[in-house]
């Protein structure tokens, strides 16, 4: 490179490309002076690293309580296809059934089978399993969380899991894939049962029923509401609640309440202007205590009244249609049933109540008693087209119309000898023994 001055033109050496310096050239006049003596740092005194440290410690705590608390990281899932479609149902009950397998399910008061899976609930776990063989297709886990109950309504599965003080926490899946379709919070008590008349799903409780439609939102609440925003809008929420039973978007309940002499039945709609407004359509006094609400079926509600060793079906007002004798033994009756509803199936021909010892047939037309089986262990359902009831050491095969043994099918349950609830998908019957669901075929 040349550079020009004022006495002429001179060379100096180029320096490389991009060698070149931006910053400006010291000059000797004006050295740089030697380095101060660094200021300390307020945190290096050791209170200062205390304090960091107790932050730190403040942190990782929340952190640690975060994420031991946290349903996201508690929640592990696995979904499935669709399942193979399943066999047939014989035409006919077989003359021997052999248990395929069985798997805990503490969680299910009735066996679940639809969508070609039978679901099974336990501890912290809901599973879709293959009917023929119990493998697990998918499963929905909250590892923090235990199970209150798990029951099938609108074709899918309805899981409640306890939360705090209550069953609060509600995933509603698909039975055939474990897909969630919809979630809530409620306010359910502990050992609540879910009953469903095909459009709504209520919660029992001793105090509180909810009512829900198929996406989970409230359409109804009574009794004592918690965290209670418009007042005298329940008509007794100091009542306590015995069984609960619904039917055609009504609920029936038994209530006990201060000041009542007896029990007292109420029905109410399941929906109204206002979910914490019930609109009662109607309630009275019975004729004694220890009364159970037994079905509803339209307008009409039977109730037991085993002080006075009847059963009586009420109307759509709330009077007295019939009244049948109804002796039955004194452990059939001592308590109520767990859950706060009765032991009842439906088919097309009848409604068939287990009480404890035997099974009762009621019409679906006018719900007055058909026939009683003695010895029995649980209420009946349709299988293969005929009605069975479960015996101690299988099952019975009955005419439906009057309740003659056709035949019986010996089942071997091993030492258990509890109630039993039963449900056909396909050609496979299911057994709810106790924590345990049994896959028969």
């Amino acid at each position: 490179m040349a550079r020009v001055t004022d006495v002429g033109v001179t060379s100096t050496p180029a320096e490389p490309y991009g060698s070149e310096t931006l910053l400006p050239r010291r000059s000797a006049a004006n050295p740089v002076a030697p380095p101060g003596k660094a200021r300390r740092s307020p945190w290096n005194r050791g209170r200062d690293r205390m304090i960091a440290g107790a932050i730190v410690v403040v942190v990782a705590a929340v952190v640690a309580i975060v994420a031991a608390t946290s349903d996201n990281l508690h929640t592990s899932r696995a979904l499935a296809d669709q399942p193979h479609a399943l066999p047939s149902p014989p035409s006919a009950v077989p003359g021997s059934m052999t248990q395929l397998w069985q798997a805990p399910s503490s969680a299910t008061p009735i066996p679940i089978g639809q969508s070609d899976t039978v679901t099974t609930a336990d501890g912290s776990e809901v599973a879709g399993r293959d009917p023929l063989t119990g493998q697990i297709r998918w499963h929905y886990t909250r590892e923090n969380l235990q199970l209150c109950t798990v029951d099938a309504a609108w074709g899918r599965v309805n899981a409640v899991y306890h939360k705090t003080m209550g069953c609060s926490e509600v995933t509603q899946l698909d039975p055939a894939t474990g897909r969630i379709t919809a979630q809530r919070n409620g306010d359910a008590e502990l050992g609540t049962r879910l009953v469903s008349d095909g459009s709504h799903v209520t919660t029992t409780g001793k105090h509180l029923l909810d009512t829900w439609r198929d996406d989970l939102v409230k359409s109804m609440e009574y009794g004592k509401v918690p965290f209670l925003q418009n007042a005298n809008k329940q008509p007794r929420p100091n009542c306590t609640y015995g069984t609960v039973a619904v039917a055609a978007d009504k609920i029936g309940v038994i209530e006990r309440c201060p000041g009542d002499r007896t029990d007292r039945l109420t029905v109410y709609k399941a929906t109204a202007e206002h979910e914490d407004e019930p609109k009662v359509t109607y309630t009275a006094l019975l004729a004694g205590k220890r009364a159970r609400v037994i079905a509803m079926s339209g307008d009409l509600t039977g109730v037991l009244l085993p002080d006075q060793k009847l059963y009586v079906v009420y109307g759509a007002d709330g009077s007295q249609k019939a009244a049948y004798p109804m002796d039955l033994p004194a452990s059939d009756v001592a308590t109520d049933p767990a859950g706060g509803t009765e032991a009842t199936t439906r088919t097309a021909a009848g409604i068939y109540w287990y009480t404890g010892s035997k099974t009762v047939a009621l019409s679906r037309d006018d719900l007055s008693p058909r026939w009683t089986l003695d010895g029995t262990l649980g209420p009946g359902i349709t299988f293969a087209t005929q009605l069975v009831v479960p015996i101690r050491g299988g099952l019975a095969v009955l005419n439906e119309t009057n309740g003659a043994t056709l035949r019986t099918v010996g089942v071997n349950r091993g030492s258990y000898a509890g109630p039993i609830r039963l449900t056909a998908l396909g050609p496979v019957l299911l057994e709810q023994r106790g924590p345990t669901v049994a896959a028969l075929r």
